[in-house]
C-alpha cells in the first residue's frame, strides 16, 4: 500500500509498505481501507516544527486523525468487513491507504451523498463536546477568536444553540466571509481595528458572555479573551497550546470572576453520532468549509496549502482511489 512519511520539516514523501496483518491484534481491532481523510491543525506541528535530524523520517501514516473509510478486515464482533465508517486511526496513523483502529473509537456512516461533508463529524464532534460543557446559551452575546475549520464549525453550532450574536474575529479577509456562512452575526478583522472596542460596540458596552479561543499554539489570543468576556462570564480554551505553562494574566481573570473551561477530544460514541445527524439531516451545513479536494498523493501540497493559508484554503479533503 502506499502511505505518506515525513522525511524532514515541511516534507512529505509517498513510499509502500505491507498493508497492516490484524491476525495478531487484540480483539477489537479493525483494519480500515481510507476513503477521504482531512487536515487538521493539530497535524501541523508534525510537519511544520524542526526536529532533530535523527528523528526522521517519521513513522509512516502521520498525522491524520480525521478519516473516513471501509472495514477491510475485523477482529471486532460490531464491525464486518465491507461496513462503511468513521474511526479515529491508531496514534494519528492515516495518511495512508490502509490503517489500524479499534470498535471503540469507529463508528457506523449514515446513508449520505456528501462523503467528504460526512467527514466533518469528527471535528463538529469536538465542537459538539465542548459545548457539552456550557449549558444554556439562549440569548447570549458570544465571540470567537479565530475563524479556521474549527472556529466556522463553533460559529454555527452556537447559532443553532441560540446565541443572541456570534462576533467571528479573525486576521484573514476570506475566512471571516465564510464565517457569515456558517451564521456568525458579525466579523472583525483584527488585523484592522481594536477588537474589545468593536466588541463593545456590537455588544452595546455589555462585552461577551462567552468567549471561545479556537486559535492555540500561542498566548496572544488566549489573553485577548479577558479583554472581551464580560465580569462573571466565560472563556473557552479550544486552541491546542504548545507550551505547558502559559504567561496568563491571572489577576484580570480572578478579579473579574471569569469561568475558565478547558476542551480537548470528543466523547466519540456520543458525539460522532450526534454530528453525523446534524450534518445528514441539514441541521448544519458543513460544506462552506471544504475548500480543496486533493489526492492523497499530494498530501504535501495539501499540508503546505494548509500551513501557508494559500489559495484560500480553509479546509483540505484527501481522495484515496
Amino acid at each position: 500500500m502506499k502511505t505518506a512519511q515525513i522525511v524532514a520539516p515541511r516534507q512529505i514523501e509517498i513510499i509502500d509498505v505491507d498493508v497492516p496483518d490484524i491476525s495478531s491484534e487484540p480483539k477489537g481491532t479493525v483494519l480500515i481501507k481510507s476513503y477521504r481523510s482531512a487536515i487538521c491543525g493539530t497535524d501541523m506541528p508534525l510537519f511544520a516544527l524542526e526536529r532533530p535530524d535523527s528523528d526522521y523520517p517519521l513513522a509512516p501514516g502521520l498525522s491524520i486523525h480525521e478519516c473516513i473509510g471501509v472495514i477491510a478486515a475485523s477482529k471486532s464482533s460490531r464491525f464486518k468487513e465491507g461496513d462503511e465508517i468513521l474511526a479515529l486511526p491508531r496514534g494519528s496513523g492515516g495518511l495512508a491507504e490502509y490503517f489500524l483502529s479499534h470498535e471503540n473509537v469507529t463508528i457506523p456512516l449514515p446513508k449520505y451523498d456528501r462523503k467528504d461533508c460526512i467527514l466533518m463529524s469528527q471535528p463538529l464532534g469536538t465542537v459538539i463536546w465542548a459545548c457539552r460543557k456550557l449549558g444554556n446559551l439562549l440569548n447570549q452575546d458570544t465571540v470567537v477568536v479565530g475563524q479556521g475549520p474549527m472556529g466556522l464549525l463553533m460559529s454555527h453550532t452556537l447559532s443553532n444553540l441560540g446565541a443572541k450574536t456570534i462576533t467571528a474575529i479573525d486576521l484573514l479577509d476570506y475566512r471571516l466571509a465564510v464565517s457569515k456562512q456558517m451564521r456568525a452575526t458579525h466579523t472583525i478583522n483584527a488585523a484592522e481595528v481594536d477588537v474589545a472596542a468593536a466588541v463593545q460596540e456590537i455588544t452595546n458596552g455589555r462585552m461577551a458572555d462567552l468567549v471561545v479561543e479556537m486559535v492555540g499554539h500561542q498566548t496572544e489570543t488566549i489573553n485577548q479573551c479577558l479583554d472581551l468576556v464580560k465580569r462573571d462570564g466565560t472563556i473557552l480554551a479550544f486552541g491546542v497550546p504548545d507550551a505547558a505553562i502559559y504567561n496568563f494574566r491571572f489577576g484580570d481573570f480572578f478579579r473579574k470572576n471569569i469561568r475558565f473551561i478547558g476542551s480537548v477530544g470528543p466523547d466519540v460514541q456520543n458525539d460522532f453520532p450526534l454530528a453525523m445527524d446534524m450534518i445528514s439531516q441539514g441541521r448544519i451545513e458543513v460544506s462552506p468549509i471544504i475548500t480543496h479536494h486533493l489526492p492523497f498523493t499530494e498530501a504535501h501540497r495539501g499540508f503546505e496549502y494548509s500551513l501557508y493559508k494559500k489559495d484560500g484554503a480553509i479546509k483540505i479533503v484527501l481522495e484515496y482511489d
